[in-house]
């Protein structure tokens, strides 16, 4: 993506939720988990993270490893063992990605419209580690909808609120604009992605086609919420809003 000639005043980062959100890949990323446990511990893994929270991928690690009887003394040598595994399993699922993920309900339309406006800079915040976030988008060809060298990834930090201002930093970088809360949006489907944005200093689209209800991301701070990403058009006004008010 190249970069676009618009004015700082009118520059919007738009920071897009992978998992539920835009796509949703079933069991596959418990089943990289209990392949990654297995080579790593020796043995087969019982307990494996809840669906659709949101956390990042280091954090779900070190759950898996601490559910499982792996003391905490044992933690900071395996953890960063499975960390590094975990793409290199995932590759190894590139074909299960295409043919049994599936994309969510007006994804495509949505990030083409975004993606199409001059004044937006469309990119990722994800609790995925950086390769597996490129491996899904190319699975379901969205790589070219966002801008991924300046995403925010759980390789930069486990802490996701974290990741927000990491994106904001290198889209100036590349970008030239100040990116605040002020013309920052996030959009994802998850309570993590609405305190990730609460937290980390942009406003929320949550949209309800995960795990969480409307009324829980309602509930939980989201600026707006829409039951779908089907609505392009309620999509664009929401962003609209919520950048051209003071936060």
């Amino acid at each position: 993506m190249g970069k676009r000639n618009v004015t700082e005043a009118q520059q919007v980062l738009v920071l897009w939720d992978i998992d539920r959100t835009l796509l949703y890949v079933g069991d596959i990323d418990r089943q990289v988990y209990r392949e990654a446990f297995a080579e790593v511990v020796g043995r087969p893994a019982e307990h494996l993270p809840t669906r659709g929270t949101g956390v990042t991928m280091p954090l779900a690690i070190r759950a898996v490893l601490m559910d499982n009887g792996v003391t905490e003394e044992d933690v900071p040598d395996l953890l960063p063992q499975m960390v590094e595994l975990v793409p290199q399993r995932l590759a190894a699922h590139s074909d299960n990605l295409r043919e049994h993920g599936v994309l969510m309900p007006g994804a495509v339309l949505a990030l083409s419209s975004v993606h199409d406006r001059p004044d937006y800079v469309p990119t990722v915040v994800t609790g995925n580690l950086k390769p597996n976030a490129l491996l899904k988008l190319a699975a379901f060809n969205l790589g070219g909808y966002v801008d991924a060298e300046i995403g925010g990834f759980a390789s930069d930090d486990h802490h996701r609120p974290a990741l927000v201002a990491i994106a904001q930093k290198r889209a100036q970088a590349k970008y030239g604009t100040i990116f605040t809360r002020s013309n920052t949006v996030i959009i994802g489907d998850s309570l993590e992605d609405v305190r990730t944005g609460l937290e980390g200093g942009s406003t929320v689209i949550g949209i309800a086609s995960g795990k969480t209800t409307a009324a829980k991301l309602t509930a939980a701070g989201a600026d707006v919420v829409l039951d779908s990403l089907e609505d392009v058009e309620q999509l664009l006004e929401a962003i609209s809003t919520l950048t051209r008010e003071p936060h």
